[in-house]
């Protein structure tokens, strides 16, 4: 069997470790394993190169892919479809591993024409609905933390606000776990409305207690009172964010509100980059044997996924049908230290 391996949409920590277990499984079992490069492009383009032992030796704990990776989708590409069903031909069978634009392709491919293929969850922002946790999060999370740590300290010398932007698009599981671990006094979240006066009146009340600094975290994705929406969207229906983006915005308006002098740092693509925390080595490690499972066993249209402690399969349908977006009991547990 020639089993192909695809990486989609962003870049996370732990790609490289998945890839290295679905190839190593695969091996013992006798099968060639391929990468198709850029993603869904790559299958578009039947554009595959060997991995072999020279190839994954070594990438357990590198960032980033070795196989490449784009926002490609096939079905917003003329004969794209008809592309991926003919790559096919060239192997037996498909690991897609991303989040839930590319799973999303691959859910329908499936169900379009029973295209073999099996899903990892991949995303930093922890928001498919499928699994617990997808690998990524943890160490976007640990980075996160560790910047509002550093921030911590400047903010109390110059007696400053700081706005720390993190990532999250549409859900705000990255900002609500490093908020807490790194004890932030605001966090915002797409999944809750930003009201200017509440965060400035949280910020006033410290100020009021002798809290002379306040650190404000802000997923990038949260949508701020008389924002502009140009419509602009990718190739997967998402809106695009303002080059300018929320962090920068909020700043201004809290200095506004309050008068405090305020500074915004914007983490940006640091939280994607760099090695993987142990934890995401160890489940993408996972994710990659069961996947291989999967395909050896013939159980196509399925993902690998986290169900407290055990990687269990799950359908791919399922698992992109809805975002896993925070719930407002882990937004309490937030607030319950904001101020």
């Amino acid at each position: 069997m020639r089993i192909g391996v695809l990486t989609g949409g962003g870049d996370c920590p732990g790609l490289n470790a998945v890839i290295r277990a679905v190839a190593r499984r695969s091996w013992a079992a006798g099968h060639e394993v391929v990468g198709v490069r850029e993603g869904w492009r790559g299958m578009v383009e039947q554009n595959f190169e060997p991995l072999g032992r020279e190839q994954i030796s070594g990438i357990l704990p590198r960032g980033g892919t070795i196989i490449g990776t784009s926002r490609t989708n096939p079905y917003k590409v003329d004969g794209g479809v008809d592309a991926v069903r003919a790559a096919f031909e060239h192997v037996d069978a498909l690991v897609a591993i991303g989040g839930e634009d590319t799973l999303g392709v691959a859910a329908r491919l499936f169900a379009d024409f029973g295209a073999p293929v099996v899903g990892v969850p991949k995303t930093i922002d922890n928001d498919l609905s499928g699994t617990d946790y997808t690998f990524g999060f943890d160490t976007a999370v640990a980075i996160c933390t560790e910047a509002i740590d550093r921030l911590h300290t400047t903010a109390e010398s110059h007696n400053r606000v700081m706005v720390v932007e993190v990532m999250g698009r549409h859900t705000g599981w990255i900002a609500v776990h490093s908020g807490i671990a790194g004890g932030a006094d605001v966090i915002l979240i797409p999944e809750q409305p930003v009201d200017y006066e509440e965060v400035c009146g949280e910020i006033r009340s410290r100020h009021a207690k002798g809290k002379n600094f306040s650190i404000v975290v802000v997923s990038e994705g949260c949508e701020l009172p008389g924002a502009e929406d140009k419509g602009e969207v990718d190739q997967f229906g998402h809106r695009l964010l303002a080059k300018r983006g929320v962090g920068e915005r909020l700043g201004e308006e809290i200095e506004a509100r309050t008068g405090f002098e305020t500074r915004v740092t914007v983490l940006g693509h640091t939280q994607r980059g760099g090695s993987p925390t142990a934890r995401d080595r160890i489940l993408a490690t996972r994710f990659g044997l069961k996947a291989a499972d999967l395909i050896h066993a013939g159980e196509y249209g399925k993902m690998a996924a986290l169900r407290g402690d055990d990687v269990v399969a799950v359908s791919l349908e399922d698992a992109t049908a809805e975002l896993k977006t925070v719930p407002s009991e882990w937004y309490d547990v937030a607030r319950a230290f904001f101020g």
